[in-house]
């Protein structure tokens, strides 16, 4: 008896060893949203227009529509662990490249890396976590949002205390956060490989059942021909859409109609990460006690009176224009915060039998990252005015709010 109690122990611990590391990972995972800040102050030293700024965060998400579905292929080769310590390599060299340059090719050489990495990392976290709870999904992925919120939100700050030398940059400005966070990157590393974790069979595979990999491929992408998967997914394009769009506009919107600058205005990123980072944290608590839809339901609604307050912001007097875009910022951060988990626990719980190509197509969706940017820098230009942003953003919260009746479990 005495001995069981031991190994239980033993097992108990190993099992909080892993979580530990696993939500270490989590943090790293948040590196890619630095992406918002990097890009306003490459915009201002280079130079460069809306819908060229915009194109470097677009640059990142990208990747996750060309890696995103051979990863949960890799995967089911490999493991999702060392899938992991593989997203953690290359975000490594993505954060090692800008500090030796700050010149548009290797900006762009930098994010190319930073979204390879993150697509494997995101890809393959998220099954890895269903791996270690058995219960409770959507709360401990929210749990693990929250802490990569956490990344998000120091980035603008680190940045805007290197450009104003309030702490010791190297030489480096805004971009000694890359340094900082490569350091983070280096010890998620090192804890997840000393971390034990038993591992599931790839999806429905045993050893004697090897299929070909362009079979896993059509497999995959044969499950968006289930309307609830597809729905799920357009969800999450969605949401990294209005979330990088939010991330990268925030600054701008303050600058044009508070007449702010860049330093002061990059506060609006840090203040739409803290409301996120809230979001993550109660919604873990809520996704225990509230049913998915009806906290679905209340994190849209917040996001649609996003919305109105940001067009509030932008149309109204100049004086009062600071207070409207401050609300709308905390709102959406707040509403967006955990719209991922939910479509992504949605679609696992769904098909779990297929938690590794569903997670895989679900990360895909994230290829949002890259079209919502885009296509707001060119309204953006065409307008003249940042409300062009808004307007794209708006069209990914009308979708959210048309499928609230479709939400299961």
């Amino acid at each position: 008896m005495e001995n069981n109690n031991q190994q239980q122990n033993v097992v108990t611990q190993t099992s909080r060893f892993a979580m530990i590391s696993v939500m270490l990972c989590f943090f790293a995972m948040g590196f890619v949203d630095l992406v918002g800040t990097a890009s306003n102050y490459v915009k201002q030293d280079l130079g460069l227009s809306d819908t060229l700024a915009n194109f470097l965060p677009s640059l990142v998400f990208f990747w996750f529509l060309i890696f995103s579905v051979p990863t949960g292929v890799l995967m089911n080769k490999i493991g999702r662990k060392k899938t992991v310590m593989l997203s953690l390599i290359v975000t490594f060299v993505s954060l090692l490249l800008p500090i030796f340059s700050e010149s548009f090719p290797v900006m762009l050489v930098s994010f190319s890396l930073l979204g390879i990495g993150n697509t494997l990392m995101q890809t393959s976290l998220n099954p890895l976590v269903s791996q270690l709870v058995k219960g409770h999904l959507a709360s401990t992925l929210t749990f693990g949002q929250f802490i990569k919120a956490i990344a998000s939100f120091l980035a603008p700050i680190i940045a805007s205390w290197g450009a104003a030398a309030t702490i010791p940059d190297f030489g480096l400005g805004w971009r000694v956060l890359f340094p900082i966070y490569m350091v983070v990157g280096i010890l998620a590393s090192v804890l997840l490989q000393a971390t034990s974790i038993k591992e599931e069979k790839g999806d429905n595979e045993t050893e004697a059942e090897s299929k070909s990999l362009s079979r896993d491929y059509i497999d995959t992408f044969k499950l968006l021909g289930n309307p609830y998967v597809l729905l799920c997914f357009f969800g999450i394009m969605c949401h990294v859409g209005i979330d990088v769009g939010t991330n990268t506009t925030a600054p701008k919107l303050l600058q044009e109609y508070a007449g702010m600058a860049l330093n002061d205005a990059a506060w609006a990123t840090s203040l739409y990460f803290i409301f996120r980072t809230l979001g993550c944290l109660t919604g873990s608590f809520f996704l225990r006690v509230l049913k998915t839809r009806t906290f679905f339901i209340i994190s849209v609604v917040m996001m649609a009176l996003s919305m109105a307050c940001m067009f509030m912001g932008a149309t109204g007097a100049a004086d009062t224009a600071k207070l409207w875009l401050y609300v709308g910022i905390a709102l959406v951060g707040y509403g967006d915060s955990n719209v991922f988990s939910m479509c992504l626990s949605q679609a696992m719980l769904y098909m779990p039998e297929k938690k590794n190509a569903i997670s895989g197509l679900m990360i895909m969706g994230l290829f949002g990252g890259t079209v919502f940017p885009l296509v707001m820098g060119v309204a953006s230009d065409a307008m003249g005015s940042q409300l062009g942003a808004v307007a794209v953003m708006t069209v990914g919260v009308v979708y959210l709010l048309a499928i609230i009746k479709q939400i299961k479990y």
